[in-house]
């Protein structure tokens, strides 16, 4: 539901999740890799240019290229992660546990692994964590001769959200409104909290 702003001129007409690879947008993209794991039931939480997003699956569903059920759920305009998850609640009341990923984030995670973890570990959320390329090239220098050239190389610290969740439906009870960002109050508190 984001605006999108780091992908510039392209989000000017079309939300993030809408911008296309290989003809098709991101997001069917995403689902695509969701319906490879058996899940096919999605809720769509709507933001900015919601109404292309819409007009997109509407036209899409009639087609019946899927077999996929698809709730579009407007979230609001300036809502944040968490408030946008907070929308969904009743549509998820009958779900313990569901999947959550955003709209602009394609990846070969094993999904069914990753379903099987969080159900093992009986938390209330899990997420993916990935090391990031760093940004350029690294050398590795000794005695003014470069011993080691490596092009972006994956970071050797630190991880960062990998994008994919999985959470039960106790999530919601650490979510008060539209101004709660997901990555922030909810997450940090439950790693704090164990």
């Amino acid at each position: 539901g984001g605006y999108g702003t780091r992908l510039g001129k392209e989000t000017e007409l079309k939300p993030k999740p809408m911008v296309e690879i290989g003809g098709k947008p991101i997001v069917w993209h995403i689902m695509k890799v969701f319906e490879k794991h058996g899940i096919r039931d999605f809720h769509l939480a709507l933001g900015y240019k919601a109404n292309i997003i819409k007009d997109y699956f509407l036209k899409y569903n009639s087609l019946n290229e899927e077999n996929w059920i698809i709730n579009l759920q407007d979230t609001g305009l300036n809502t944040m992660t968490g408030g946008r998850l907070l929308r969904l609640k009743e549509s998820l009341k009958n779900e313990e546990t569901f999947m959550l990923t955003y709209g602009d984030g394609v990846s070969n995670v094993d999904l069914t692994k990753l379903l099987q973890f969080h159900k093992s570990h009986g938390k209330i959320a899990t997420v993916t964590a990935v090391r990031p390329p760093v940004r350029f090239g690294e050398l590795i220098i000794n005695d003014n001769k470069v011993e080691e050239f490596a092009e972006k190389p994956k970071a050797g610290t630190g991880w960062i959200n990998g994008g994919f969740f999985v959470f039960n439906k106790e999530i919601f009870n650490y979510i008060k409104d539209d101004s709660i960002i997901l990555e922030r109050e909810p997450l940090e508190k439950l790693s704090k909290t164990g």
